[in-house]
Protein backbone atom coordinates (compact mmCIF):
# COMPACT_ATOMS: atom_id res chain seq x y z
CA UNK A 1 0.00 0.00 0.00
CA UNK A 2 0.99 3.53 -0.38
CA UNK A 3 2.43 4.91 2.45
CA UNK A 4 1.12 8.40 2.04
CA UNK A 5 -2.13 6.71 1.55
CA UNK A 6 -1.78 4.66 4.45
CA UNK A 7 -0.61 7.79 6.42
CA UNK A 8 -3.40 9.79 5.17
CA UNK A 9 -6.35 7.07 6.01
CA UNK A 10 -4.72 6.85 9.73
CA UNK A 11 -5.32 10.53 10.16
CA UNK A 12 -8.84 10.56 8.87
CA UNK A 13 -9.69 7.44 11.24
CA UNK A 14 -8.00 9.55 14.06
CA UNK A 15 -10.05 12.76 13.48
CA UNK A 16 -12.96 10.67 13.35
CA UNK A 17 -12.66 8.89 16.58
CA UNK A 18 -11.88 12.15 18.61
CA UNK A 19 -14.91 13.64 17.03
CA UNK A 20 -17.16 10.66 17.89
CA UNK A 21 -15.71 11.16 21.35
CA UNK A 22 -16.29 14.60 21.70
CA UNK A 23 -19.82 15.13 19.97
CA UNK A 24 -22.16 17.11 21.53
CA UNK A 25 -25.81 16.47 19.84
CA UNK A 26 -28.02 19.62 20.25
CA UNK A 27 -30.59 19.16 21.76
CA UNK A 28 -33.84 20.68 21.23
CA UNK A 29 -32.68 19.61 17.73
CA UNK A 30 -32.52 22.80 15.35
CA UNK A 31 -35.29 23.36 13.19
CA UNK A 32 -33.97 22.61 9.70
CA UNK A 33 -35.72 24.82 6.94
CA UNK A 34 -34.63 25.30 3.20
CA UNK A 35 -31.46 27.44 3.59
CA UNK A 36 -29.72 24.87 5.59
CA UNK A 37 -30.80 21.95 3.20
CA UNK A 38 -29.61 23.59 0.33
CA UNK A 39 -26.11 24.75 2.06
CA UNK A 40 -25.68 21.16 2.78
CA UNK A 41 -27.07 20.27 -1.17
CA UNK A 42 -24.55 23.21 -2.09
CA UNK A 43 -21.68 21.03 -0.43
CA UNK A 44 -22.62 17.70 -1.73
CA UNK A 45 -22.31 19.09 -5.03
CA UNK A 46 -18.90 20.75 -4.27
CA UNK A 47 -18.06 17.06 -3.57
CA UNK A 48 -18.88 15.47 -6.06
CA UNK A 49 -16.98 18.15 -8.49
CA UNK A 50 -13.70 18.12 -6.45
CA UNK A 51 -14.10 14.26 -6.81
CA UNK A 52 -14.16 14.44 -10.55
CA UNK A 53 -11.56 17.36 -10.95
CA UNK A 54 -8.86 14.75 -8.77
CA UNK A 55 -10.28 11.86 -10.94
CA UNK A 56 -9.34 13.92 -13.90
CA UNK A 57 -6.16 15.15 -12.35
CA UNK A 58 -5.20 11.54 -11.54
CA UNK A 59 -5.00 11.69 -7.33
CA UNK A 60 -7.47 8.84 -6.95
CA UNK A 61 -6.99 9.60 -3.00
CA UNK A 62 -8.16 13.03 -3.07
CA UNK A 63 -11.18 11.74 -5.43
CA UNK A 64 -12.24 9.01 -3.33
CA UNK A 65 -12.44 11.33 -0.26
CA UNK A 66 -14.36 13.98 -1.89
CA UNK A 67 -17.00 11.29 -3.43
CA UNK A 68 -16.70 9.65 -0.11
CA UNK A 69 -18.22 13.02 1.74
CA UNK A 70 -20.93 13.44 -1.26
CA UNK A 71 -21.88 9.97 -0.72
CA UNK A 72 -22.27 10.30 3.37
CA UNK A 73 -23.88 13.66 3.08
CA UNK A 74 -26.47 11.94 0.61
CA UNK A 75 -26.98 9.24 2.90
CA UNK A 76 -27.47 11.55 5.80
CA UNK A 77 -30.15 13.49 4.01
CA UNK A 78 -31.69 10.28 2.99
CA UNK A 79 -31.57 8.54 6.94
CA UNK A 80 -33.23 11.47 8.67
CA UNK A 81 -36.27 11.35 5.86
CA UNK A 82 -35.13 14.93 3.97
CA UNK A 83 -34.64 13.17 0.50
CA UNK A 84 -35.74 10.28 -1.53
CA UNK A 85 -32.97 8.11 -3.61
CA UNK A 86 -31.70 4.89 -4.79
CA UNK A 87 -28.20 4.34 -5.61
CA UNK A 88 -28.09 3.36 -8.89
CA UNK A 89 -25.69 -0.12 -9.77
CA UNK A 90 -23.15 0.79 -12.27
CA UNK A 91 -20.92 -1.52 -14.02
CA UNK A 92 -17.00 -0.20 -13.77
Amino acid sequence: MNENLRLRVKVYIQKTRKVLEEIRIKRPFPVLNETLIDEVLDHIKRYAEDAEFYFEKKDFETALASISYCEGLLDALKLLKIADFEWPTVQS
